[in-house]
């Protein structure tokens, strides 16, 4: 089981004389099983949260706790060990373009340590996400919506309590995000916990999941069974 808490956590960056907030005073827990939709305009922090949570990004001021611990104080073999509960899906995308799909899965497996099986989680993640007999293609050669499942395949190589998931659906048509709903649905049914920053606020509708809303990098709404927008 993991549970994600951040306590008034806030990431600035500076700019000559001003200080630019990504996110600013944010209090959010986030309980294993669960399935929350993130949404807000760009630009509104949604990314730097998911990062925050991740523990990719230390916050400037506050905490972000897994399992009640302070990420920002795990080391070495401790923090290793934390990070593995999590899988993600970046906004940019983390494919090697030189790399091909196979060789990408196998380093995702030895980074989680899991060098002996790396290739049977990997063709279990390709199985997962319905693309079998794509082991031998570079990322140059696979259609958008085929890098994207690649990518998710990526993140739940090593069956990870979370997945935190930048824009995953970005530039597909529907037929592709409805089938990579399901998936999650399926994923969320299993116990995996997903926070997913989107747009596709008819997919948000339609599933009526919890909804945490950004504005300009402060929370101002989170809604249980919520729909795109709702704020109380």
């Amino acid at each position: 089981m993991a549970e994600v808490r951040l306590e008034n956590v806030t990431k600035f960056y500076k700019e000559e004389r001003r200080v630019n907030y990504a996110v600013k005073e944010i209090n959010l827990t986030v309980e294993q099983g669960e399935f929350v939709f993130l949404i807000g305009s760009s630009g509104a922090g949604k990314s730097t949260l998911l990062r925050l949570m991740s523990g990719e990004l230390k916050p400037d001021e506050g905490i972000v706790c897994l399992n009640g611990a302070n990420m920002a104080r795990m080391v070495g073999p401790w923090r290793a060990r934390a990070l593995r509960n999590f899988g993600v899906v970046s906004q940019q995308g983390l494919l090697i373009r030189k790399r091909t799909v196979w060789d990408n899965l196998l380093l995702t497996a030895a980074a989680a340590g899991l060098r002996r099986k790396g290739a049977d989680a990997a063709r279990k993640a390709l199985g997962i996400v319905g693309l079998p007999g794509v082991e031998e293609c570079y990322p140059a050669e696979l259609s958008i919506g085929e890098s994207r499942r690649v990518e998710l395949a990526r993140a739940v190589l090593n069956s990870p309590s979370i997945l935190l998931l930048d824009e995953l659906t970005a530039n597909l048509d529907d037929d592709l995000i409805w089938d990579l709903m399901h998936l999650l649905m399926e994923l969320n049914s299993h116990g995996t916990t997903i926070v997913m920053a989107t747009h596709a606020s008819q997919y948000v509708n339609i599933m009526r999941r919890r909804v945490v809303t950004l504005v300009d990098g402060k929370l101002v709404g989170d809604v249980k069974n919520g729909k795109y927008g709702d704020i109380v």
